[in-house]
């Protein structure tokens, strides 16, 4: 199915124009060519923008941004003139997208914590980075992950992620899931998850995908989430779609449960496709009934591949509609125009038909091959992991346009590379495609995607991350540093192992994971993100 073009791509040749004007001119540029109000976040505190578990839920008000005091997240002062600081960023363009903050500043790190933000020169210790011409913004949150593995989390370093949280359900119990990053020596980046509804649904009461579970089945079902939740995951994931066995009463059990510890119900909508019966209108109208019916915070999952496919508007109306109503509604989206999964999952039944493509528009994920009429069946066999080019480049732009839409990557890189791009290249690629290229949205409402909006979406039932995905003083020394005029994506479908370009530094709890040199493969400063309880 062919896709429509892009509109309004820059040449290379105009981004060298544009970033060889010199920093402090081409910053003044960038914030005029991407900074015209359109699509701007801001976060609302309190009135009708708090959710009903007492935590902040992202408004939909507009304004550019604006150089404003240095942030911070505590009452108190700043050390004083003559304090010298363990390491200090000096020279880049510093953002924090919660206040708006957005100037050429000089960052101070105590320990693993921000302690200045000054327009002023620092003094440091000697450990300096010299971050002239570049982006200093909050490590990236990748909400939507997978189990560390040892493997992929070094990827995603390289993407700026400094915090991976498996909102899309790990595929242990929660004791055994810290226990297994620990048993790894440890991660190079922050880590956590959710509760995964299926893996529980299964172990506990021994349903399959396709079973209905009894009332007394969805209590044991909710125990089992609830023992999750209290050995320290920090959300609820449910894949009715995958799992079509899981009844609304089941959703809506999980959701009281959700609600009741402040953690987010993440939810792989029920349908995604639009061929009666079950089309993605009733899959976003199922989320919506549950959010009203139990106050909890919803979160849909890659809308842009489920619920929200060749109907990007409708599916966000839909939500916007419940959010206007005081719900506390969110999505998030991976920027690709393909989605991938196994072929014998139910979402590849009657594929044809509900997708609207031909085989062509199959590859199977770590080659560079199309799928045809006579290799389909010995694929299937195999159950290879297959990309489905079923979305378009409108959808996407769209849903970015949306002040509430987050990104999640819904991947993390094995060692056999069987994978999505997505699991190496998703952060840099709203950066640099859609922020940088194609200007769907200003960098500070990119970056917000990528940063405050997930920290605000777990952190009342995880308090760690109300000092992440900030640029303010009294935060967590979490970073990511980048040159805005060569970040970009590198891994493709065929190639899903090739690592970002331009992400220069990444400073995890104040150490240093990447520089230029490249990784430091001997640190590990990666903590546990555990639930309040």
């Amino acid at each position: 199915m062919e896709q429509p073009r892009p509109p309004g791509q820059p040449s290379v040749d105009r981004r060298k124009v544009l970033f060889g004007l010199g920093f402090g001119a081409a910053n003044a540029a960038l914030l005029r060519q991407l900074g015209t109000g359109s699509g701007e976040t801001v976060i609302a505190s309190g009135g009708a923008g708090t959710s009903a578990e007492g935590g902040d839920r992202v408004a939909t008000t507009l304004g550019p941004p604006v150089v404003t005091d240095p942030p911070s997240l505590t009452d108190e002062t700043p050390p004083a003139d003559t304090h010298v600081y363990d390491r200090v960023i000096s020279g880049g363009r510093v953002i924090d997208p919660e206040s708006g903050f957005d100037a050429i500043a000089d960052v101070g790190i105590d320990g693993k914590t921000i302690t200045a933000i000054s327009l002023a020169p620092l003094q440091s210790s000697g450990a300096r980075i010299d971050a002239t011409g570049m982006v200093v913004a909050p490590g990236f949150i990748d909400i939507l992950s997978y189990n560390p593995n040892g493997y992929g989390e070094w990827f995603k370093i390289q993407d700026g992620v400094t915090t991976n949280l498996c909102m899309h359900g790990v595929d242990v119990s929660g004791e055994s899931f810290f226990r297994q990053v620990e048993q790894l020596g440890g991660s190079p980046v922050h880590y956590g998850g959710a509760s995964d509804n299926d893996k529980v649904r299964n172990t506990i009461a021994g349903l399959g995908v396709f079973d209905e579970p009894t009332a007394g089945q969805i209590g044991e079902v909710v125990r089992g989430a609830r023992a999750d939740i209290e050995a320290g995951l920090i959300g609820i994931h449910m894949q009715p779609e995958y799992a079509p066995g899981a009844t609304e009463s089941e959703v809506l059990a999980h959701a009281e449960l959700a609600r009741e510890f402040g953690v987010p119900l993440c939810v792989h909508a029920r349908y995604s496709d639009d061929l009666e019966p079950g089309t993605q209108a009733e899959a976003m109208n199922e989320v919506v009934r549950v959010a009203e019916a139990t106050g909890v915070r919803l979160h849909v999952e890659h809308i842009n591949s489920t619920g929200g496919t060749g109907r990007m508007t409708e599916a966000l109306a839909t939500l916007e509609a419940g959010r206007n109503s005081g719900l506390d509604l969110s999505a998030c989206i991976y920027p690709y125009r393909f989605w991938a999964t196994y072929l014998r999952s139910p979402r590849y039944d009657n594929w044809q038909e509900k997708y609207g493509i031909d085989y062509g528009q199959l590859q199977v994920a770590g080659s560079s091959e199309r799928l045809n009429a006579s290799t389909f069946p010995a694929a299937f066999e195999e159950n290879k992991l297959t990309a489905a080019f079923t979305m378009t480049e409108e959808d996407i732009a769209t849903a970015l346009r949306s002040p509430w839409v987050m990104v999640g990557s819904d991947a993390i890189l094995e060692p056999a590379h069987n994978n999505h791009p997505r699991s190496t290249g998703c952060f840099s690629r709203i950066v640099g495609k859609y922020v940088r290229d194609l200007q769907v949205i200003d960098l500070r409402s990119g970056l917000a995607k990528l940063t405050i909006l997930p920290a605000k979406l777990v952190e009342v039932g995880a308090p760690a991350m109300r000092r992440k995905g900030r640029m303010q003083m009294g935060a967590d020394a979490d970073i990511a540093i980048f040159d805005p005029t060569t970040i970009i994506d590198r891994s493709t479908i065929a190639k899903p192992q090739r690592p970002s370009e331009g992400m220069k530094w990444v400073l995890v709890d104040g150490t240093v994971v990447l520089s230029p040199e490249g990784l430091d493969r001997d640190v590990r400063p990666g903590t546990p993100i555990r639930s309040a309880v």
